[in-house]
């Protein structure tokens, strides 16, 4: 699930890990190659072949040594779903954080939802 992959890439940042290697899911890669595109990671990629598939993830750091992700909070649960549409939307930390949503094109950005116009389940924000 997304919550364990965010929760992992956070605990990594903070041990100042270099790579995070996690199981395979489409869920999470998808995730995980929306956080590249924002430039919260470095690289995504995925290794190996099915039983044993892995997303490899190598984080990013700024010069100072402090990690790209400053905090993640989770607004859709299993217990309670969010769903917004396109227009209730709104900037995350005044525009330097994104919120992802799981949409019927996808997992996809606020910003892109917006542009796309498209609304779907909201699933957390990141700065």
């Amino acid at each position: 699930m997304y919550t364990d992959l965010l929760t992992k890439l956070r605990n990594a940042q903070k041990a100042r890990k270099e790579m995070l290697k996690l199981p395979f899911s489409n869920m999470d890669f998808a995730v995980a190659e929306l956080l590249g595109k924002y430039n919260f990671v470095e690289n995504v990629s995925k290794k190996g072949r099915m039983p044993k598939r892995v997303i490899e993830i190598k984080l990013k750091y700024d010069d100072k040594g402090q990690g790209a992700i400053g905090g993640v909070r989770f607004i859709s649960k299993p217990s309670r779903r969010i769903y917004l549409g396109y227009k209730d939307l709104k900037a995350v930390r005044q525009g330097y954080g994104i919120s992802a949503l799981s949409t019927p094109k996808g997992v996809m950005s606020n910003l892109q939802a917006r542009k796309d116009k498209v609304g779907g389940q909201l699933l957390f924000e990141i700065w």
